[in-house]
């Protein structure tokens, strides 16, 4: 069962404003860039994406129902940037249930067992 969504909520309000600046320093980390669905403002979000070729993955730890992921999966584009490395423009969004976290590095697959994530967004990296 992924994370509770009142946390994600609770991180989204106080935690990513104080940590993220620093959290996306962190391998893996960045920040997500999407539009608002309904709005068109402008977010910015700390996440973990992992970079394999063409494509680029992130573990929903939160599962399905998050505001940045309704958001990219209703524009099916956002910017992935990371402080140590050029951005990567992300499109067509593809939800995938992996029991066996495959799709992620061996070294996450552990923590995403015990919190039983095993959902996942992948998207083609545009060049």
């Amino acid at each position: 069962m992924p994370m509770p969504l009142w946390l994600g909520r609770f991180n989204t309000r106080y935690t990513n404003r104080l940590i993220g600046p620093i959290l996306v320093w962190l391998p893996w980390f960045g920040w997500l860039f999407h539009v608002g669905r309904r709005t068109g403002r402008p977010y910015k979000t700390p996440i973990m994406l992992y970079h394999r070729g063409d494509r680029g993955v992130i573990a929903l730890t939160y599962g399905e129902r998050t505001q940045w992921l309704k958001n990219v999966l209703a524009a099916g584009t956002c910017t992935f940037e990371s402080p140590r490395s050029e951005p990567l423009h992300l499109a067509s969004p593809e939800f995938i249930h992996d029991p066996s976290r495959r799709l992620v590095p061996w070294l996450i697959r552990l923590p995403l067992w015990v919190i039983r994530v095993s959902d996942f967004v992948v998207f083609r990296v545009v060049p």
